[in-house]
């Protein structure tokens, strides 16, 4: 038996089930209250167990990218602070859970910021060391549209993932399912794309594949932003009705804020142009990105 335990890092949007699978696989009764949509974790937390197999496992709790008090930015950074430091130490993942809510009826533009940062994150090595793992199967009232859904994700958005090796798995939300999708993750030891980027090519955060689409997130919502702020004060401009053009300047105040933000965050994710072209000939990572086919908006 290996010396070091299994460690498996559980990633995915906020309320996709990630506490709650930790909780069930470890017989945990605690932050019953995720399933309102808040984050309730903000943070890395480690859980250590022992799984029916008797081996020592660390289950890894992430905060999802739409966190709801920090920055995708600052949620990126503390995610890769700690895959750094665990391969630094020479620690490897055994395997990474990604939860995805099989009551969603669309891939939402937040749900698909978390699927593509986080393929951009684990890159095609590590994907036989991936489960896209369905959720919330227990309220799916539709079963006919619930395998819908099953067949445009594994068919078209997790299509890549799953051609690099990657597996799908149904959470049924027992300690018996969850362990069903762990077992096989307890022995091989495999690094990410982001750990060999910020460790073996000396990379930084933005220099990153994970950190170049935040970038590009980043972009296409400015321009959103932009286009409704047009759009708020064309309208406000035809309206006679002072309440209502009250209301308007209060939306478009608050647009004004949100895109200073957004600009803000651009522009510590900007890669300055003479270090764009010493990243041409900069080492070479193993592992490759993975794209995806997600739409451009939601």
């Amino acid at each position: 038996m290996p010396s070091q335990p299994a460690i498996i890092a559980v990633m995915g949007p906020t309320g996709s089930g990630k506490t709650n699978f930790i909780n069930k696989l470890t017989g945990s009764r605690e932050d019953k209250a995720a399933h309102h949509l808040k984050s309730h974790t903000q943070g890395i937390r480690e859980f250590t167990a022992t799984l029916p197999n008797n081996r020592q496992c660390v289950l890894v709790d992430t905060p999802g990218f739409d966190d709801t008090y920090r920055s995708d930015r600052d949620i990126l950074r503390t995610i890769a602070e700690w895959l750094e430091k665990k391969y630094r130490n020479d620690v490897k993942l055994t395997g990474i859970i990604y939860t995805h809510r099989i009551t969603d009826n669309r891939m939402s533009g937040s749900v698909s910021k978390n699927l593509d940062l986080f393929a951009r994150l684990c890159g095609d090595k590590a994907a036989n060391r991936v489960r896209l793992v369905t959720t919330m199967w227990d309220n799916a009232k539709n079963g006919d549209a619930a395998e819908g859904r099953v067949s445009q994700l594994e068919g078209n958005f997790w299509k890549p993932l799953i051609d690099a090796g990657a597996l799908h798995k149904r959470f049924r939300n027992s300690q018996e399912s969850a362990w069903e999708i762990v077992k096989d993750l307890m022995e091989e030891f495999e690094s990410v794309l982001l750990q060999e980027e910020l460790v073996d090519a000396e990379r930084k955060l933005n220099e990153t594949a994970a950190g170049r689409a935040l970038y590009t997130q980043f972009q296409r919502l400015l321009h959103e932003q932009k286009e409704a702020i047009k759009h708020l004060s064309e309208e406000a401009k035809a309206q006679q009705d002072p309440a209502l053009v009250r209301e308007l300047e209060a939306q478009y105040k608050r647009l004004e804020t949100e895109l200073q933000k957004t600009w803000e965050e651009m522009e510590n994710l900007k890669i300055p142009f003479l270090r764009r072209i010493a990243l041409l000939f900069s080492k070479r990572t193993r592992s490759r990105k993975v794209e995806l086919p997600l739409p451009s908006s939601a």
